[in-house]
């Protein structure tokens, strides 16, 4: 009877073991961001904290900056793209967040006319732009980094530079952790819809 029990025990200890390995291989991170909230303004000026505006929510994540000639806008598209295909079901359960790491020309404005220009409606897209503090910390929880190049004024007189910055997209999941990063500009749309299918179920 006793070894019984210890082989019920082991191949329990086995099942477990191979489903938690199964959840690790789908998602390769697990990572908590809820620990901290950080302050932002959204493409209205109104100031919000996050995670906090994600809570409950299924999201794709994104930094970018405005003046991007390339990977930004392919990024975002991608994004766009991902939205237009979910599944009926869960179009109303994704949000898709967008912080610029160029807050000084990335303004609310900016930002808003940014997302008008690529017809992203607001019900479930939101950008953010902060202060130098609060972008760098959210830059530091996903690891992105960027770096302005040189710089020069254009005819007007105004500052001018391209950043070099990572080029990605986030999945976090319903209760704020970081489950896993996409290449933003050459995303695998089926990929990432599909990982939002596994959240959801």
């Amino acid at each position: 009877m006793n070894r019984a029990k210890n082989i019920f025990k082991i191949l329990t200890l086995i099942f477990i073991f191979d489903f938690l390995s199964g959840c690790y291989q789908h998602f390769p991170l697990d990572q908590d961001l809820t620990r901290t909230q950080n302050t932002f303004l959204n493409q209205d000026s109104v100031q919000v904290q996050f995670p906090k505006i994600i809570k409950d929510k299924i999201t794709l994540f994104a930094m970018v900056y405005t003046h991007c000639p390339d990977i930004c806008p392919m990024t975002t598209y991608n994004m766009y793209l991902i939205q237009n295909n979910l599944p009926d079901d869960l179009k109303d359960k994704v949000e898709f967040v967008v912080v610029s790491f160029d807050p000084e020309r990335d303004t609310p404005s900016v930002l808003k006319k940014f997302a008008e220009i690529r017809d992203l409606s607001f019900d479930h897209w939101v950008f953010l732009s902060g202060d130098k503090q609060n972008t760098k910390e959210v830059m530091l929880k996903f690891d992105i980094k960027a770096i302005a190049t040189d710089s020069s004024y254009d005819k007007n007189g105004e500052l001018s530079y391209n950043m070099i910055h990572t080029d990605r997209i986030s999945l976090i999941d319903q209760k704020g952790r970081l489950r896993s990063n996409y290449k933003g500009s050459t995303a695998n749309i089926n990929e990432i819809i599909k990982d939002i299918k596994y959240l959801e179920n």
